[in-house]
């Protein structure tokens, strides 16, 4: 089972753009896709995220081509694990607050 943890943004559209092998600047256009360009991911703050997703083991970098300056990442088992935890919580937050809206606007 996936580690308790609450995904910040930056983390949980990390993890959903390495469904795919993406390097970093990759990563940061689908981020700002995904959230409808909400959320822009700086270098400093995607690169201090990449290596605490690596260290968790919920992404890994791939080998880097001959040639190639640009490192590759993409998601693990133990990553899917911890997004489908963090869609669970979501789900539980927002159902929960549908409820008691509801009751109090009857």
């Amino acid at each position: 089972m996936a580690e308790s943890f609450a995904l910040t943004e930056a983390f949980y559209y990390i993890l959903l753009s390495l469904y795919q092998p993406l390097h970093g600047y990759g990563i940061m256009q689908k981020a700002a896709e995904f959230s409808g360009g909400r959320v822009r991911l700086a270098a400093g703050t995607l690169y201090g995220a990449l290596n605490v997703l690596l260290e968790k083991g919920w992404i890994e970098a791939l080998p880097v081509e001959a040639g190639s300056r640009k490192k590759e990442y993409r998601i693990t088992d133990a990553g899917k694990a911890a997004v489908e935890t963090e869609l669970a919580r979501l789900e539980e937050l927002v159902r929960n607050g549908r409820a008691v809206t509801k009751e109090g606007q009857a």
